[in-house]
């Protein structure tokens, strides 16, 4: 009698897997559509409207420094709360309310200030996300980069797909397709489940214990030298390519290399990732950022350039998801949102302030050369650094 109860109880408990882990890769895809719009395609809006290039870098600059407290804030809310996809779902209809309030807004600093809100509810959305795949895997069964991967290839169709929309229907309607991709990603993230749980009273002085911790304060340092070496190469791409001759479907191309070749590498690392440890793929990812941004110092052809992207998928790639896999281990699950939430400030705010204003001057004072080695000088600390970190963690 157990035996023939047992199948259809495994059989539905397999269907609601599936179902879970289908409603986890769709709302991926979709949220990070929105992200290749933001990245390629909201700038060319701006210009369109008038606004100067220094004027879209300070909406940038404003949305860098929003970011470090809208992911300290809704990852401690999360903790508190336990829940993820409710705070997801009102951080998207805080970015469908300041998508539309653009339509109607002429006024340079109304702009600013909206555009601020919307960083606020954008930038906490990555590592929310990554926060609830790393605990769906738990539960599914399900591998983060074989969810993750999903990111990667609707940043990829989007980046892709979009261009040849605007270039037909014009830059003035990105707002509209803004407003429709987010809108589809609110609805998916209805059907997303929560892991973790019912409301508790976590003591957050635990949390902000453990980030005192030595093993914790170094990661999180060589996890800084990495990101301002990417934030480095990522803020300056376009205007290298630019000023080495590349067309705007050269620069547009760049971009889509990267986004498809960090496809295989999750896959791979989705399977097999499991086998490897962490901080030795650490060390051979900042190496390989090493190698990409000394590349990028000697090039002169954007062709070549253009390939060299090929290799965002063997430095970014193996860097953050072998990254997030690594503070899954180091940061207790019921700080995971918070631990999420202090990666991307390090990741996003922090490192690009720092490589915004440290980049900025010595790329315009000493040129592209001598910017390309600096972040490749730090991202080879970062790997020395990995390695000595891994050395000291095998001790213990």
């Amino acid at each position: 009698m157990n035996q023939h109860e047992s199948s259809p109880r495994t059989a539905a408990s397999s269907a609601n897997i599936k179902r879970e882990v289908f409603a986890l890769r769709a709302y991926s895809f979709s949220a990070y559509s929105i992200q290749a719009l933001l990245v390629s395609f909201i700038p060319l809006y701006f210009l369109s409207r008038g606004i100067s290039e220094q004027g879209i870098g300070l909406i940038y600059s404003t949305g860098l420094f929003v970011s470090i407290f809208a992911n300290l804030l809704t990852g401690l809310a999360s903790d508190k709360l336990r829940t993820i996809r409710k705070i997801l779902s009102a951080l998207l209809l805080g970015q469908l309310l300041a998508m539309g309030a653009l339509f109607s807004l002429e006024n340079f600093s109304f702009i600013c200030a909206t555009m601020a809100l919307f960083y606020f509810c954008q930038t906490p959305m990555n590592p929310l996300s990554d926060s609830l795949i790393l605990l769906s895997s738990q539960h599914t069964g399900t591998p983060y980069a074989l969810i993750r991967i999903f990111g990667s290839l609707g940043f990829a169709v989007s980046a892709f797909g979009f261009g040849l929309l605007l270039k037909e229907i014009g830059s003035e309607w990105t707002i509209l397709v803004a407003i429709c991709t987010i809108s589809i990603s609110l609805l998916l993230s209805l059907f997303l489940k929560d892991y973790q749980g019912k409301a508790s009273s976590i003591q957050f002085s635990g949390f902000f214990k453990l980030l005192r911790q030595k093993s914790v304060i170094i990661f999180f340092g060589l996890v800084l030298l990495v990101s301002i070496s990417h934030r480095m190469y990522e803020s300056f791409l376009a205007v290298t390519l630019r000023h080495i001759g590349a067309s705007d479907s050269q620069i547009g191309l760049a971009l889509l290399v990267s986004a498809v070749s960090e496809i295989p590498v999750l896959f791979l690392l989705g399977k097999y990732g499991h086998k490897l440890r962490e901080l030795p793929l650490l060390v051979f990812a900042s190496l390989m950022y090493a190698l990409r941004l000394w590349l990028l110092s000697e090039i002169e052809d954007p062709r070549w350039l253009v390939l060299t992207q090929a290799m965002h998928s063997i430095s970014f790639g193996i860097y953050f998801a072998t990254a997030l896999r690594y503070i899954s281990g180091l940061i207790p699950d019921e700080f995971r949102a918070s631990g999420q939430a202090v990666y991307t400030i390090i990741w996003t705010g922090v490192a690009g302030i720092i490589s915004g204003v440290l980049g900025g001057m010595i790329y315009e004072q000493l040129g592209k050369a001598v910017f390309y080695q600096t972040a490749t000088g730090i991202a080879l600390l970062a790997a020395i650094g990995f390695f000595l970190y891994s050395i000291r963690r095998n001790r213990q």
